[in-house]
């Protein structure tokens, strides 16, 4: 079965992210595991956002298969915060880059 890790990329930031997120920071998801990064700290609500996509994509499902673009690897959430007026934080767009790690052979 072939696995994959998922990098996540924050892709914009639109207003001012109360976690400190700019753009480009990343971190790693393996497995069911987030790889530590000292530097990018893991928003839980924007962690809450991704679970709709990175569940597929550890399992191996392709973006074109869930039905939402036509990159197999390559998604995109947002973070739930809408920003200015309603709070004073602000939203962030954040790629999420599937990954093959390892094939043991079953095609």
């Amino acid at each position: 079965m072939t696995k994959h890790k998922v990098k996540i990329i924050v892709h914009k930031v639109i207003g001012r992210c109360g976690m400190g997120y700019r753009q480009s920071d990343e971190f790693i998801i393996e497995g069911y595991y987030i790889k530590p990064n000292r530097c990018v700290p893991v928003c839980i609500h924007a962690l809450n956002s991704m679970m709709t996509l990175l569940i597929p994509f550890i399992k191996g499902i392709s973006v074109k298969e869930l039905g939402i673009g036509e990159d197999n690897d390559t998604g995109y959430v947002q973070c739930p915060d809408p920003g200015l007026p309603y709070t004073k934080g602000g939203t962030v767009i954040f790629e999420l880059r599937r990954e093959r790690l390892v094939n043991d052979g079953i095609k």
